[in-house]
């Protein structure tokens, strides 16, 4: 998340600190220091380094977050890849360790990481500045591979000789289980809490080291042999029997009844990526590994830890599509399985762990695999193993392992020695994954570009940079065959493709450029055959969702008459002439979501019924396409707010819907988003002389435009996540909302559905909202868009309640925002245009 917002105490326009800022912000993009701001000359020595950002961080819990890791890319900190100055964190005036990391494990160093305690309601107001020299913390994790040189090989048992540490190995094709080659047979990792290592042969099991001291201690495991580490030892002990299991967190290949570990290899290799004082990790590749006979792949997995954890987070990828990879636990008899909530949202974690008198001196031992809900499509058990079945998308699977051992130090940490403590645990170990730290990020890089005077050719350069940013990125990943980097699947004929074409044929419009035009030929184009079939359309689906891009093939049949063109929209119409309805005749929002109509459906199907009804029939049905607006109107609008609920079941029959209402529980500020988009474009389609249907969406507008105003940010001109709730734990400002609202404004007042005395200082103050609020300028030159909801759905684990709306995932540069982004840019245009 971001804001624009260096002094909280002050505005930041007129600020002495402002143009310390854009200095700072200029210099430290190309690794220079910058002069100091009279405020940064009158702080201690310690503070005057120059700033990079700074960061607020609030706790979405109702518990105390100890030691939450926090990592920031040098991408979103506008620095340029590589940044090789030291990076210091302030709170207040206490630095805080941080450890600059190669995150993705390539071998470049990409960002910084730091760990911070987060009370309940509490907010850390962090500063980000070069410094002379890094603070030196204490060393709590560590990451470490050794073998033996100066003896020989004898078979397959190396003789002889003494451990040295190395960065990488590859395996020798001698070795193998027990062979005296590699210390404790394989890489460690380890936290302040407990360590891990994992068996570099054909049993890839993962074992556990019991720590009884909170420093490091994988250095000395092992170097007398490798017996010493199974008794008892003042550091603590290896506290797990593996078997012929995976062990904890290992991972394999379900063949439908077994799992097949990762042992059929022909080559180990693995490297260590880092090993420094607040996070480490290792990456090990598996080449040429056959889970089964007809099957080969590469298999590449990424194992990380930080300070104050006990989980290892898993980042695997295959180089062949393999849908049955899983991670496990060692099934030992007398412990007890403990599941996780799977009713849940898809984006929620969840969890298979087990507990008992399993650790090898006696003493309690929880361990559990974390994954998301929808990556743990399945969870089974073979003789040896507790299983989690994954299901890995775009041939990459993430996921957490942990172990809690009874007889660890004594930390604020723990230990953890009953079943009820893990059980708590493990809630709040998926909690702080479903819900990371709230972030409200502000660079000097990003603080430099948006804080200029907000005029007609400032507003169009902006939707220009977006749009030209997400040109590089990814926009022409959207077509057919395309691969959706947001979502991790393949590209669909959905909504958002056709929102963001759309978007570029408006900006076009205003600022013709042949990229632009030829992004929405090549997109839209590759989902429509020469026999007017749509690629990965299906009509039965009957889902409101596909109707959106549409509108956008209906531009393109009224520019080239192509009769393919008019065979698809004929198509998405003939979807709306059988779609199911309601009793009253509105639409369900899907097939698969009976009787429901959700505020989101207005905008997806209804300028499109408008729009072909206009173009295609001489005596457009404007009655059907005002129907859906005038049933939302009457019914999911709050009569005392004058808000609209994000849905309503007819049938009363969901777990969200009130079952004297059937209404949702909450406003969501998107779907007024969707509603608000939705009334101010179907007016482009509905003939002049339909006054009195013209006159019920004028009135629309006229009604929601002072009730959006009234939920407006009066410090940020945004919209929070659920509108009626500002500073609501959890809660934050979200920006596709509120660039679909700032849309809302800006088109409405230049179409003349709004008075421009009573709005346009509103709709100003929206936009720039917009531009300090959410925009991250980066390095290279290219703009993002943070702060999105990425989905929120109801139902099928959505339960509409407020946690559901906090927990699910909030990302960058999302359709859902940058469509809306560019089209609020180009409609701020016209209108500061208009006013000049």
């Amino acid at each position: 998340m971001s804001v624009k917002l260096f002094d909280p105490s002050q505005s930041k326009r007129g600020l002495n600190a402002l143009a310390f800022a854009l200095t700072a912000a200029t210099l430290t993009a190309c690794g220079e220091k910058a002069a100091q701001s009279p405020e940064e000359a009158a702080a201690p020595a310690a503070e005057k380094p120059s700033a990079i950002a700074h960061l607020e961080l609030s706790n979405p819990s109702d518990f105390t977050r100890l030691d939450e890791a926090v990592y920031l890319s040098f991408y979103e900190l506008g620095l340029k890849a590589g940044f090789a100055s030291p990076i210091a964190v302030w709170n207040q005036a206490e630095q805080i360790p941080v450890q600059t990391i190669d995150k993705d494990a390539d071998g470049s160093k990409d960002g910084i990481l730091f760990t911070v305690d987060v009370a309940v309601d509490e907010t850390l107001k962090l500063r980000i500045a070069e410094a002379d020299a890094p603070l030196e913390g204490e060393k709590r994790t560590q990451a470490e591979i050794s073998h033996k040189v100066g003896g020989e090989w004898v078979e397959r048992e190396y003789k002889g000789g003494s451990f040295q540490n190395v960065s990488s190995l590859d395996v020798p094709e001698e070795h193998t289980d027990h062979s005296y080659f590699i210390r404790y047979e394989g890489p460690g990792i380890e936290s302040d809490l407990v360590g891990y290592r994992v068996y570099l042969d054909w049993r890839n099991g993962f074992d556990i080291f019991g720590k009884k001291v909170q420093t490091p201690v994988l250095q000395g495991v092992g170097q007398d042999g490798f017996d010493s580490y199974h008794e008892p030892a003042d550091w603590g002990m290896d506290v797990l029997k593996v078997g012929s299991s995976v062990g904890v967190g290992g991972y394999g290949y379900w063949d439908g009844e077994k799992v097949i570990r990762v042992s059929d290899v022909q080559d180990w290799q693995v490297d260590i990526a880092e090993n420094g004082e607040l996070y480490s990790s290792f990456k090990v590749q598996y080449k040429g590994w056959k889970p089964v006979a007809d099957l080969q792949t590469d298999l590449t997995a990424v194992l990380s830890m930080h300070a104050g954890s006990r989980l290892v987070e898993v980042n695997a990828k295959t180089s062949e599509e393999l849908d049955n990879l899983v991670a496990g636990i060692v099934n030992h008899e007398g412990t007890e399985l403990i599941l996780g909530d799977t009713d849940i949202t898809g984006h929620a974690y969840t969890y298979i762990g087990t507990y008992g008198p399993q650790s090898l001196d006696g003493a309690n031992l929880g361990m559990a695999v974390i994954a998301k809900n929808k990556v743990m499509k399945e969870t089974t058990t073979d003789e040896h193993n507790q299983v989690a079945i994954l299901k890995p998308a775009g041939n990459e699977v993430q996921y957490y392992f942990l172990a809690a051992w009874a007889n660890e130090a004594e930390s604020r940490h723990g230990p953890i020695t009953t079943k009820a403590e893990f059980e708590t645990y493990l809630k709040q170990e998926a909690e702080k994954l479903t819900m990371p730290l709230r972030q409200r990020l502000t660079t000097a890089a990003s603080v430099a570009e948006t804080d200029k005077p907000l005029t007609a050719e400032v507003a169009l350069e902006w939707s220009k940079k977006l749009a030209d940013s997400e040109l590089e990125r990814k926009t022409l990943d959207y077509r057919f065959g395309g691969f959706d980097h947001i979502r991790k699947r393949p590209s669909y004929f959905e909504y958002t493709t056709g929102m963001v074409m759309q978007a570029y044929d408006e900006l076009n419009a205003v600022a013709p450029e042949a990229r632009y035009a030829d992004a929405v030929e090549t997109v839209m184009g590759s989902f429509v055959n020469e026999d007017g079939s749509i690629n990965g359309y299906v009509q039965e689906k009957y889902n409101i969702d596909s109707v959106r891009a549409g509108t956008m093939l209906l531009r393109m049949y009224e520019r080239n008459q192509d009769p393919a063109f008019k065979k698809a929209v004929d198509t998405l119409f003939e979807q709306l002439e059988h779609h199911p309805r309601t009793s009253a005749g509105a639409f369900w929002h899907k097939k698969i979501y009976p009787h429901q109509v959700w505020l989101d459906g207005v905008y997806m199907g209804i300028p499109f019924l408008a729009h072909y009804e206009q173009l295609m029939h001489e005596e457009p049905n404007v009655e059907e396409v005002l129907a859906e607006f005038k049933l939302v109107n009457e019914i999911l609008k709050d009569p005392e707010t004058g808000l609209f609920y994000h849905a309503w079941d007819e049938k009363r029959e969901q777990v969200w819907a009130d079952k004297e209402s059937g209404l949702s529980g909450y406003h969501w500020a998107r779907g007024m988003g969707w509603l608000a988009m939705a009334l101010v474009d179907v007016l482009d389609f509905i003939p002049e002389e339909n006054t009195e249907e013209r006159q019920y969406l004028l009135n629309m507008i006229a009604e929601i435009a002072p009730v959006i105003e009234k939920y407006q940010d009066a410090e940020t001109g945004t919209w929070w996540q659920i509108i009626d709730k500002p500073g609501e734990r959890g809660n934050y400002l979200e920006s596709t909302a509120s660039t679909m609202f700032t849309y809302f404004y800006a088109k409405a007042l230049n179409q003349g559905y709004l008075p421009k005395d009573k709005y346009l200082a509103t709709a100003k103050k929206a936009y720039q909202g917009l531009l300090d609020e959410f925009v991250q300028v980066h390095a290279d030159g290219t703009i993002s868009i943070t702060d999105m909801c990425q989905v929120a759905g109801l139902g099928f684990g959505r339960d509409g309640s407020y946690e559901y709306y906090m927990s699910e995932p909030i990302y960058d540069d999302d359709p859902k925002g940058t469509a809306p982004f560019i089209t609020s840019g180009v409609e701020m245009y016209k209108l500061l245009k208009s006013e000049s």
